[in-house]
């Protein structure tokens, strides 16, 4: 099986090592270009969000490059992502492209159907093999997922402009090139020490920023216009709401989400809206009870979830005193635009913290 993948942030290295593990072969998707995007927007339905069109032009890229199967997984319920792998699959084969598609619904949602694809991807090693393989690429993204935080936070204390990123991107090789769990554990320390070896003043306490929204364009640098490296570049030390790990635990072996965002949203929006909309309102509440300084949500263009949280916002900013700019982004979105909106909040930011300003919030609503 010539077997190929959506670029997603780290995930890339896990899958690539679990496909290889059970021998298949990877036709290892490259991280996406503008290039990627337009061939994706060429062929997607007109009003389709970027994700999609990111992931279906990668797609097409795979198969011009001898892929002959494709793997995907979707959400289940409200939010439209559940369709994408079906709507990806006909418009691949109304272009004449021929290929087989696996794709996963969530465990917990359709346990039967998740099990027989999982059949197919295991071929013939045993059940027990192939939950050592998962297991084992599960410990490799717990390390990535460590570097990129470990990243956020060096990185608006680094003392050379552009260092971090350099670090975390030699990290991110070594880390890549490991396969087997000594590897791994062998990659992770060598990775860590790679990061902290960054000159940077440890006594900064730079602006924090929560970033919440949609988990592809939260993960997939590209699709945000490589929004964690622009903040901390402005002095800002950045979290995401979401991170593949976390994702795993609350949404993929759960049904319920993330409990705690979820409780925090309840007064204001009290059920499931679909993809991250209810998790985004509660982590603003979050944030802002941690003393972040401000909160940015990413969304799609067109995203349903993540417009009715975003018509939560002005409240939300105001009750509990934290600014919040909002970036719905699609293929005509400007890298110029979103650097000029972020250094205007940037700035506000700062100036809200030297005159102590409290429960005042602001909110961008352009």
């Amino acid at each position: 099986m010539k077997a190929a993948f959506g670029h997603m942030g780290t995930l890339t290295p896990v899958i690539e090592m679990i496909l290889e593990d059970l021998g298949h072969q990877p036709i290892t998707p490259n991280r996406p270009t503008r290039q990627t995007l337009a061939l994706g927007a060429r062929y997607a339905p007109e009003f389709a969000c970027i994700p999609f069109k990111i992931v279906l032009g990668t797609y097409v890229e795979c198969l011009q490059r001898g892929a002959d199967t494709l793997i995907s997984g979707g959400g289940y319920g409200p939010c439209r992502a559940g369709l994408y792998g079906e709507l990806h699959g006909r418009i691949l084969r109304d272009l004449g492209y021929k290929f087989g598609f696996i794709f996963f619904w969530p465990p917990l949602r359709k346990p039967v159907h998740f099990f027989r694809q999982l059949k197919k991807l295991k071929g013939t090693h045993s059940w027990s093999y192939l939950w050592i393989t998962i297991k084992k690429g599960y410990d490799k993204q717990v390390i990535l997922d460590d570097l990129e935080m470990l990243a956020q936070r060096i990185r608006p204390r680094e003392h050379k402009y552009g260092s971090t990123s350099r670090a975390f991107e030699q990290a991110y090789s070594i880390m890549r090139q490991a396969k087997t769990a000594s590897e791994i554990r062998k990659a992770g320390k060598e990775g860590h020490e790679i990061m902290i070896a960054v000159p940077h003043d440890q006594s900064l306490q730079p602006l924090k920023v929560g970033v919440i929204g949609e988990i592809y364009v939260q993960l997939e640098s590209f699709a945000n216009f490589f929004i964690e490296e622009q903040l901390g570049q402005l002095g800002v030390e950045v979290r995401r709401s979401i991170y593949l790990t976390s994702y795993a635990r609350h949404d993929v072996l759960s049904t319920k989400g993330d409990m705690a965002s979820r409780k925090l949203a309840m007064p204001y929006l009290a059920q499931k809206v679909g993809g991250h909309g209810q998790n985004s309102v509660g982590d603003i509440i979050r944030y802002s009870k941690l003393g972040y300084d401000g909160v940015v949500q990413l969304a799609p263009f067109s995203c349903i979830p993540e417009i009715v949280a975003k018509s939560l916002v002005p409240q939300l900013s105001k009750d509990f005193g934290i600014p919040v700019l909002t970036l719905f982004i699609d293929e005509q979105t400007g890298a110029a635009g979103i650097k000029t909106r972020l250094e205007a909040f940037v700035d506000m930011m700062e100036q809200r913290r030297s005159k102590g300003c409290q429960g005042d919030g602001v909110t961008d609503n352009l």
